[in-house]
């Protein structure tokens, strides 16, 4: 679902969209003129992008510095920084331990303390066994690859702080059975089940959620719950859904500070 930038060179030639040069130039300082007065008339055709769109796509080589990212979200979550300081993890394995995840696994980057900027090695559908609960200064970086989050319990975002959620896909998300779940590398804690949302905010704060496509999900597909704020959720689609917009439970002892925002 990604926007994407088309840009298009100007070149004169004998015959151009915005202007028709013809062949009577004798002068090459002629047709330099003709040029420069064509690229003006065309010009007023560029594209218009969103703040978000124009920071991030503002450089091609974008895999080279994947935590350039980070600089780009606005609204209240603006200070979220992800794993933007932390180092690359590579998610090469789409298979899934709850209670003891393997390297290269999606849940045994997430868990970790450090921060971390986790991108994909390849294309990979992922059906989590149970909740996929998230620590502090993450980054999920599906750029550059198809990463589906399907078919099982999804993603738990609570009491943390500082986690980016980019360019991924969360569809047909079911509710999570009570069990042991890791979420630290130090904590395996009994959970009580998950309701089935794509992606559930409890308690947290300085979280953005961008590009993303969520569909399909048994509960909502975000919820933004208990105390959460200084979230941004932008440029995202939902779709085959009764519960498309965000959920909100209305809190009284922190401000709920929350930026949704799509398009120019």
């Amino acid at each position: 679902m990604n926007a994407q930038l088309h840009l298009t060179s100007i070149k004169c030639t004998h015959s151009i969209g915005c202007l028709s040069l013809t062949t009577m130039a004798t002068s090459s300082l002629l047709l330099l003129f003709s040029c420069f007065i064509l690229h003006l008339a065309c010009s007023s055709q560029s594209v218009v992008l969103n703040k978000i769109d124009s920071c991030r796509l503002a450089k091609s080589n974008w895999a080279s510095n994947r935590q350039a990212l980070a600089d780009c979200v606005i609204g209240f979550g603006k200070d979220a920084i992800g794993g933007k300081y932390g180092a690359i993890y590579e998610v090469t394995d789409p298979s899934d331990d709850p209670i003891s995840p393997k390297p290269g696994t999606l849940r045994y980057g997430v868990v970790q303390t450090q921060p971390l900027w986790i991108i994909f090695a390849k294309d990979m559908s992922i059906q989590l066994k149970n909740e996929l609960i998230m620590n502090s200064y993450k980054t999920i970086d599906g750029r550059g690859a198809k990463v589906e989050i399907t078919n099982g319990p999804c993603i738990t975002i609570q009491g943390v702080s500082h986690v980016i959620i980019h360019g991924i896909s969360i569809h047909d998300c079911k509710p999570g059975k009570a069990g042991l779940v890791m979420s630290t590398p130090s904590h395996v804690g009994h959970r009580q089940g998950s309701d089935g949302d794509g992606i559930s905010i409890f308690a947290s704060s300085n979280v953005w959620i961008d590009h993303c496509f969520l569909a399909r999900c048994v509960d909502g597909l975000i919820d933004i719950i208990h105390a959460s704020t200084a979230i941004t959720i932008s440029n995202n689609y939902f779709t085959q859904h009764d519960k498309v917009s965000v959920t909100i439970l209305r809190q009284k002892i922190i401000p709920f500070l929350l930026t949704i925002t799509f398009g120019p």
